[in-house]
């Protein structure tokens, strides 16, 4: 490859129905596209046309309503059209045009020749353009994109209707954006996602590629002190004539080479492995490891096709060195081990990484950084809606392992795919572009259901051709413990404890956001009266039970008074449900439990369920409960035993460990205290200790030190009486505790970063204790606007009397706007002293204050429920 070429830039869209001309002509240099919008690449025309203030920001208020942006936009064709410069540097080459994706199907034009078609959102179209370009000119790029055929019919999601149907026909289209249609997560998307979803490019090659590489490692385990590596790759000849030379490849101080001699028109598989290539014996390799078990160490592979000292064709491949198992001698429940470690996975469902497909790199980074602060270990790409290279590269290097599936939902929720070579050559590709990674678990055909026959067979011919390393699971429900169904709605603590299946791939609840980002995602009329607004943004009837969520906050917690009141105790409910969502499974670590997937830990809109973050980036309650529940040395108090475990993730024992457990009274005194040394077999729950529950509402507090006294878990808990430990209301006669603090900023290498001293000097328990990071300008008044992302190291605290916690938070720089930093505190009980040092100030949240507020009890619009 020489010289890759950006070709994102500089496009236009209009309507087919407004441009009368053939490809030819609209891909002349002649033609003028007059009143075409400017148009975003990557991007979806709905992308293109709000960007043009055609139509509002659909995720916004019910900016989406078909009544604002029309269903039509699904029915259309689309031309977009460009000019990109040829480098000189092309002179002598072949010329390739690189499409990376595009929705639903497309005709590519060049110079007014049509060069070829693209059908299916998941597949790559790769364009010979070399007769229809001149290096060291311009050349005109026009492609006409048609809809998916089976855009189908939305349900709109109303308090009266309810969240209604997940999917539709759209699943007759197979690799398509299916969950486009509308689902109990996700408003409809009125162009269905149509469009030049994923990046353009031109690059150049001479006679002969380099096509899809494989690299493949094995282990000797249960030693890791060398590793085997496989490497393959397709070098085809595209002219007509002979072609000879040499396939060169280099990974550090290792190379090795073969040479080739290619027919007209003709390709062939090289392979190198350690017994052809001595070399390829790597000893002591850098693992690749999971998130808590080591580094994401990674090696660049170089391959180049050469013919004397001119370079063909160059490819690079990055890879980890690891080996995955899925299953241990003492059990047929799927159970992954890395590199001879046996594996609890904690993981979260994505069903659309964003509404319409605007996802740059830089926002992407910060999810998935949100899913290693919450100690996720796996992404579950489901229905493969979520397919870019970046998000694979990044889990790569955070060290989130992926189960990737294809494209088919619940059976029912859509019919089989119609077309089923288009769905297998969209398979055999995204196979072939992301197999590398090693971040990539197994694959799985289908959520929640068995391919039909056809599919299934087609996929296992596959795999056995493609990829010889990783499972393949048919049903993402079926075989080997393995079990989906939720409960998707809120639900008591101890119920968590259930286990139905040992790897559960998903259970959920609802999951209110922070009130600055209710605040943020709907208008001001909106915010105090549940209506359709919110039934949008998914609180209406369905899965999630978001439709009894407010009765249920007022009889556990007491009558909800406003909005920033209905907050503040969903955040109570968000933390205890998704801790106990995953510590209900840790009290059974592999006995039988081996994996727990939570519907969902990421949203592809504003909503009020299923999300471990909010749409704006901003982490709630239930990030901090998981990231509790998943330390890799945990301490919890199980919900339905009362006895104090200890889970040990890690693959040796714990040895002489201290625990401290005391019990608090609701005023603040101490009931009880007891201290116990704890030996803990690896990868196993270890009951220590009994606490039951008491005669009135109390709080338990968990402390476990290693022998040297260095902290390795707190946790902390509230419970309602014996009998009634889900009766919670007496909380609201907590005395209020006014925190003291410090804050020290420092900035460096683009990055803020703000220590935070938080200390309870009073005799009362500070229940939630929650900062956001807001900037404002120097000498300005008020609150400033929120940093986001910023990343929290704790969050969302509970102090027992006299107790100090620290915390810091880091974000980026130039998000501050060369402000000072607001580290803004509220909580359940909880005020602050305010205080101040250079570049940043420690104050209270008034908008989250509940007197701040009238009281309105946040009723339903009763006329959105006739």
């Amino acid at each position: 490859m020489t010289s890759r070429v950006n070709a994102n830039g500089g496009w236009k869209l209009q309507f087919a129905s407004k441009v009368q001309l053939s490809g030819e002509e609209v891909s002349s240099a002649m033609y003028d596209p007059k009143g075409w919008y400017a148009a975003t690449v990557p991007g979806t025309a709905l992308t293109t046309l709000v960007n043009n203030h055609i139509y509002a920001e659909p995720t916004y208020g019910e900016n989406d309503r078909p009544e604002s942006i029309p269903e039509s936009l699904a029915r259309n064709s689309y031309w977009y059209r460009t000019t990109v410069a040829v480098p000189i540097a092309y002179r002598g080459r072949h010329t390739w045009l690189h499409f990376d994706g595009i929705n639903y199907s497309a005709t590519v034009w060049v110079n007014g020749a049509k060069v070829g078609t693209i059908r299916g959102a998941f597949i790559r179209g790769l364009f010979d353009i070399t007769a229809q370009v001149k290096p060291g000119s311009k050349a005109v790029v026009a492609v006409l994109i048609d809809p998916q055929p089976h855009p189908g019919t939305p349900h709109e999601h109303t308090l009266r209707a309810g969240i209604g149907l997940n999917g539709g026909d759209t699943a007759l289209d197979g690799p398509t954006f299916l969950s486009s249609i509308g689902w109990d997560w996700l408003a409809t998307v009125r162009d269905r996602e149509t469009g030049i979803w994923q990046g353009v490019y031109l690059d150049s090659t001479g006679p002969v590629l380099l096509k899809d590489p494989l690299v493949t490692t094995d282990l000797p385990l249960p030693k890791t002190d060398s590793a085997d590596i496989g490497i393959s790759t397709t070098v085809e000849n595209v002219t007509d004539t002979q072609q000879t030379g040499v396939v060169h490849g280099r990974i550090e101080g290792i190379s090795f080479e073969e040479k080739v001699e290619l027919a007209p028109h003709s390709s062939q598989l090289v392979k190198f492995d350690s017994k052809s290539t001595p070399a390829l014996h790597m000893l002591h390799p850098r693992l690749w490891w999971p998130a808590g078990y080591g580094a994401q160490a990674l090696y660049d592979l170089h391959l180049e096709f050469a013919q004397g000292a001119a370079v063909s064709d160059t490819q690079r491949v990055k890879f980890g060195v690891r080996k995955i198992q899925y299953s241990v001698p003492e059990s047929d429940n799927l159970t992954i081990s890395v590199n001879g470690v046996r594996m609890f996975l904690r993981g979260g469902d994505w069903g659309l990484d964003e509404a319409m497909k605007r996802v740059p790199r830089e926002r992407l980074e910060a999810q998935i950084k949100l899913h290693r602060l919450a100690n996720i270990n796996l992404i579950r790409n489901w229905v493969g809606q979520s397919t870019s290279e970046d998000l694979y590269e990044l889990c790569d290097q955070y060290g989130i392992l992926i189960w990737d599936e294809f494209f088919q939902p619940n059976p029912s929720d859509g019919p089989e795919p119609l077309d089923v070579p288009t769905y297998m050559a969209n398979v055999r590709d995204k196979i072939l572009r992301l197999r590398n990674h090693p971040s990539i678990m197994l694959w799985c055909a289908r959520n929640e259901g068995d391919p039909p026959p056809v599919i299934d067979a087609g996929i296992k011919q596959l795999i056995d051709e493609l990829e010889p390393t990783r499972l393949y699971q048919p049903s993402s429900t079926s075989g080997h413990g393995v079990m989906s169904h939720g409960p998707y709605h809120w639900q008591e603590p101890a119920k968590f404890y259930n286990v139905d299946a040992a790897f559960k791939t998903e259970i959920g609840s609802v999951s209110v956001p922070t009130l600055e980002s209710i605040q943020g995602m709907m208008p001001q009329k909106d915010w105090e009266t549940i209506n359709d607004d919110w039934a949008i943004h998914d609180f209406a009837r369905g899965n999630s039970g978001a439709d009894t969520y407010p009765e249920m906050l007022n009889q556990r917690y007491g009558k909800v008074l406003n909005l920033a009141d209905f907050v503040r105790k969903a955040q109570l409910a968000n933390y205890e449900g998704y801790r106990a969502m995953y510590e209900g499974r840790n009290a059974k670590l592999f006995a039988p439990a081996t994996a727990i997937i939570t519907w969902m830990s990421h949203p592809a809109q504003p909503s009020f369920v299923w999300q471990l973050y909010h749409y704006d980036l901003e982490p709630n309650a239930s990030l901090y409960g998981v990231k509790a529940a998943g330390e890799t040395v945990h301490v919890q108090w199980n919900e339905t035993t009362d006895q104090v475990e200890v889970i040990n993730n890690l693959p040796t024992a714990l040895q002489d460990a201290r625990l401290k457990v005391t019990v608090y009274a609701l005023d603040g005194k101490v009931l009880n205290s007891e201290q116990r040394v704890v030996n803990a077999e690896a990868s196993k729950a270890t009951d220590v200790l009994l606490v039951k529950p008491g005669e009135a509402l109390q709080f338990v507090r968990l402390e476990l030190t290693d022998a040297a006294g260095k902290p390795l878990s707190r946790n902390f808990y509230w419970r309602g009486a014996a009998g009634t430990p889900d009766n919670l209301t007496s909380l609201n006669s907590l005395s209020q505790v006014t925190l003291k603090a410090t804050a020290v900023r420092r900035d460096a290498l683009g990055k803020t970063t703000i220590s935070v001293t938080l200390s309870n000097p009073t005799e009362h328990v500070a229940l939630m204790t929650h900062v956001q990071l807001h900037h404002r300008a120097a000498n300005a008044t008020g609150e400033g606007d929120r940093v986001l992302p910023a990343f929290a190291s704790e969050n969302y605290l509970s102090l027992a009397p006299g107790e100090t916690r620290e915390l810091s938070i880091v974000a980026d720089t130039k998000l501050l706007q060369g402000g000072e930093a607001v580290v803004a505190v509220d909580g359940w009980n909880v005020g602050i002293t305010a205080a101040k040092s250079p570049g940043v100030v420690v104050e209270l949240n008034t908008n989250a204050q509940v007197d701040h507020w009238p009281v309105t009890y946040l009723p339903y619009q009763k006329e959105a429920l006739r």
